[in-house]
């Protein structure tokens, strides 16, 4: 494998040099999967500003059809408009986040839109192969799918060339599509990828920069938290106007360290990348570890604010709501 980059091995992938690696005892990770599988079905009591009706979330989106835009699709889905595509980001959409129904964790805010409701999608970037990012059920469902451009990472392709998907293309950390003056770049994000019980680590994990209309910004996938991977990026591919940062699934730590941020780590990784607006996301729609659902908004907040972000600089968007994206001011 000497030919190879680091981060390949003989059978996959592996994380960057110096990423958290944790190996929780035995006893730990079973008493974790047992709270969740109790947990993670039960209803939660939603704030009722939390998420927008579909009807308000259809007319934000109507509402900003003349330039870059965002809107929060809830978990870490995102649709995106730029440089006149649409861009649709790890889409789950489902209502369960695992492969089993009826015991895999059920989502308990409705998504911003269902993917009958999305507008026609360019371009599908999808980080991952877990199920609360690649939802077959959401595929399923999406319209003109053989319209779309798939980007994915690495061994991730042959999933969807099988859906009837048009055009797929798979992209090594640091390898960039473009398309029609936009770019996109598969970025290192310290994570792991298992679908099955057979192919741990067989397809690679990324998150991704989106460069148009004057435009960076990055979506970081899963990831957990490592300084020198995110300055990397940032001296690579930054700095970035936007930064779609993971503020969720973070406890327990002797098990989530390794491969989610916290919410304070979120705001460490958009900070090291030179992002300069941190937009939250991973959170608040569906329980896959232990803290209290609504506990990393708080947290994120303080942290953005200690960190020198200005409050209009540190965005937790409503489930269904959309923001016009505008490039930093140049001095």
């Amino acid at each position: 494998m000497t030919d190879k980059p680091w981060h390949h091995t003989a059978r996959g992938f592996r994380n960057p040099p110096g990423s958290p690696h944790l190996k929780p005892d035995a006893g730990t990770y079973w008493r974790f999967i047992g709270r969740m599988l109790r947990q993670s079905r039960q209803p939660q009591v939603v704030p009722p500003d939390h998420a927008l009706g579909p009807d308000a979330a259809l007319a934000g989106w109507q509402a900003l059809q003349s330039g870059p835009a965002l809107m929060w699709l809830g978990h870490a889905a995102f649709l995106l408009r730029l440089d006149g595509r649409t861009i649709l980001l790890d889409p789950f959409l489902g209502d369960e986040a695992g492969p089993v129904r009826g015991l895999s964790p059920k989502r308990f805010v409705a998504p911003g839109l269902t993917p009958e409701q999305l507008p026609p999608i360019d371009i599908l970037a999808i980080s991952h192969n877990h199920y609360d990012h690649l939802c077959a059920d959401t595929l399923a469902r999406l319209p003109n799918r053989g319209r779309t451009t798939l980007i994915v990472p690495l061994r991730l392709g042959s999933y969807f060339r099988k859906l009837g998907f048009g055009q797929v293309v798979e992209l090594d950390w640091h390898e960039r599509h473009e398309q029609h003056g936009l770019r996109i770049t598969a970025l290192p994000a310290i994570h792991w990828s298992k679908r099955t019980a057979f192919d741990a680590n067989r397809t690679l994990w990324a998150g991704f920069a989106l460069a148009g209309e004057g435009l960076n910004l990055c979506f970081t996938g899963d990831t957990a938290y490592h300084p020198a991977v995110f300055r990397e990026i940032g001296r690579r591919h930054g700095p970035f106007d936007h930064a779609l940062v993971p503020i969720g699934a973070y406890e327990p730590r002797a098990i989530m360290a390794g491969h989610h941020a916290n919410p304070e780590e979120g705001v460490m990784l958009g900070r090291d990348m030179g992002a300069r607006r941190l937009v939250a996301m991973h959170w608040g729609t569906v329980m896959l570890t232990d803290e209290p659902p609504f506990e990393p908004p708080g947290r994120f907040l303080a942290a953005a604010a200690a960190s020198g972000y200005a409050p209009e600089d540190a965005w937790l968007m409503r489930i269904g709501e959309t923001r016009a994206l505008k490039p930093w001011p140049q001095n």
